[in-house]
């Protein structure tokens, strides 16, 4: 149903830009394969056109979590724990992270058009994002607090400077951060 106009016609109804959460779950019927984790140090490689979730998931070994290999977006949704108003907490925690990757170009990303990250911190989210996985492998204290939704960034910074040697290098380290709930 459209809006009326003072001229009598109607105009469609406003939709409102849905945004993508680059790590996302990948059980959504809207999710897509954002990217592969390769190497030892598991960087997310991006793929250059979407892949729908539901195409791959059957092809993921059995016993293998499919977010050990896989990268996952869909659709940022206002019921996600990272959520508050319009923005992302996640991203602004991640954002308190060293940067993934040293390079200054920005990767190729099929998402970036779309991604809440993107429209809300720009670069900064795209430098952090090679690094982050949407599950836990292995006990990180520093990536935990970084996927508590109850955490703030001055509460990372405060663990950061009080860390003895510092934040571990990102290189080689999963940062687990669940969003799209």
């Amino acid at each position: 149903m459209g809006v009326a106009r003072r001229d009598g016609s109607e105009q469609a109804p406003e939709q409102v830009a849905v945004t993508w959460c680059p790590s996302g779950a990948a059980d959504r019927p809207e999710s897509q394969v954002l990217g592969v984790r390769s190497g030892q140090d598991g960087q997310v490689v991006y793929l250059e056109q979407p892949v729908a979730a539901a195409d791959v998931l059957g092809a993921v070994p059995a016993g293998i979590e499919p977010t050990r290999v896989l990268r996952f977006a869909s659709h940022c949704v206002s019921a996600c724990a990272h959520r508050r108003g319009n923005d992302c907490t996640l991203v602004e925690r991640v954002q308190t992270l060293p940067a993934a990757r040293e390079e200054r170009s920005v990767p190729r990303c099929h998402l970036r058009s779309r991604c809440q990250w993107w429209q809300q911190a720009g670069v900064s989210a795209c430098d952090r994002c090679p690094a982050v996985t949407t599950a836990t492998f292995r006990e990180d204290p520093l990536a935990t607090l970084v996927a508590d939704p109850a955490t703030t960034p001055e509460q990372l910074n405060a663990w950061i400077a009080a860390a003895p040697d510092g934040p571990e290098a990102p290189e080689g380290r999963e940062l687990p951060m669940r969003g799209s709930s």
